[in-house]
């Protein structure tokens, strides 16, 4: 009987998981996708494919950035947006059981951030535009911690998805910036700030709940 208290309670206590941005978003274009992975996966491609695909093409942007020509790196960032949401619903189309995917996807997604950031850096490091430099690092560093720190908590079973700047937002300041010239620095700034906001959100409310 005391277990079963004990196990009410912890039920009662667990915060619920909050629905973002990125969750309605994903609600909303869920039956596209589920569509378009049945479709691919009729055709026989697998969803790592499209994972590897999709990181191919910012690499290819991310050179562009590091070039200088930023609306079509901003492009191909854009034409990644599709494969980035396709690999999950082949993979749900599949049935795939395994969990390598998710972890090559989250992989491969930290690699595109420290592409496109590392390509801006390069950038502005060749054309002496330091303040910007050091907006990129500052938006590089925040974005692996806000990924960082949901990553180790899922390890102890508890969701975070809090905060404004998760993977999709970042992705929509990220298109201004490239596509849109004189929003660049705001964007930058915005990017900078925001994401080690949400870091340290997803930080406190890892130490406000974990464990209790």
């Amino acid at each position: 009987m005391h277990v079963l208290f004990v196990c009410e309670a912890q039920l009662m206590t667990t915060p619920p998981s909050p629905i973002t941005f990125s969750d309605r978003m994903r609600r909303m274009f869920s039956g596209i996708t589920s569509s378009a992975g049945s479709a691919v996966h009729k055709l026989g491609i697998h969803p790592d494919t499209i994972t590897i695909a999709g990181l191919v093409v910012i690499a290819i942007g991310s050179v562009l950035i590091g070039l200088g020509h930023f609306f079509w790196g901003g492009v191909l960032l854009l034409i990644s947006f599709p494969l980035d949401a396709l690999d999950g619903a082949v993979a749900r189309a599949m049935n795939r059981k395994d969990r390598f995917g998710a972890v090559l996807d989250s992989t491969l997604d930290r690699y595109a951030d420290g592409l496109i950031f590392g390509g801006m850096a390069f950038y502005f490091a060749t054309t002496d535009q330091f303040d910007l430099l050091l907006l990129a690092l500052l938006s590089l560093i925040g974005s692996f911690v806000v990924s960082y720190v949901r990553a180790r908590a899922g390890e102890a079973d508890l969701s975070v998805k809090i905060g404004l700047f998760s993977r999709f937002e970042r992705a929509i300041a990220l298109l201004v910036a490239l596509l849109i010239p004189p929003l660049l620095v705001p964007a930058l700034v915005v990017l900078a700030i925001g994401t080690n906001i949400t870091g340290v959100q997803r930080l406190l409310y890892v130490y406000h709940n974990l464990d209790k």
